[in-house]
């Protein structure tokens, strides 16, 4: 089980938590007693997610926006101008 610490202690203890997140011990941290966030090793996040790289989209709006796009974005703005 995680430890848990409060927003106020982990803030003044975060170079320990870091060395710890490298040993691979996670850290729950706290507000008000509620649960809000995790400091996790990065090997412990799930693959999905981490960004995936954008290269694989590359192109693939081409067209999106019609032959003109200049045109297709103008009448967008003047229809929110109206």
């Amino acid at each position: 089980m995680p430890q848990q610490l409060g927003s106020e202690d982990a803030r003044n203890e975060l170079p320990r938590l870091l060395q710890e997140a490298e040993r691979g011990r996670a850290t729950v941290i706290t507000r008000r007693g509620r649960a809000v966030a995790a400091l996790v090793p990065l090997d412990a996040m799930a693959p999905h997610a981490r960004q995936q790289p954008l290269n694989d989209m590359l192109g693939s709006g081409k067209g999106l926006w019609g032959r003109d796009s200049r045109a297709a974005l103008r009448r967008l703005r003047d229809e929110w101008n109206r």
